[in-house]
């Protein structure tokens, strides 16, 4: 889907889309004209991006994060690691039911 597509979907603006890009959080694929072209389900990440972003966390520790998000099949990632999972639950208290929700 095209950035626009993306953005009215999920309420984000396509500049914060484009940062989530250059962070590191959100991927696309590129058309041969250059447009990006998202896959269905960059929704469901920039949903968990924005999430995590209201629970007071920086893009650099969203993108620790991301790897140990559950999967589409509600598994957590095969990469996510109990030592991240613990840093998380370290921080601020706001963050407590997004880990359990998403991660292990």
């Amino acid at each position: 889907m095209r950035i626009g597509e993306l953005a009215r979907r999920t309420g984000v603006s396509e500049r914060s889309l484009r940062y989530y890009e250059q962070q590191g959080l959100l991927a696309a694929d590129r058309t041969p004209g250059g447009q990006r072209d998202y896959p269905e389900r960059a929704v469901d990440r920039v949903i968990r991006i924005q999430e995590l972003f209201a629970a007071g966390l920086h893009s650099k520790k969203i993108a620790q994060l991301l790897p140990c998000m559950r999967d589409a099949d509600g598994r957590p990632s095969e990469i996510a690691t109990p030592k991240l999972v613990a840093e998380l639950s370290a921080e601020p208290p706001l963050l407590a039911p997004v880990v359990i929700h998403w991660c292990w």
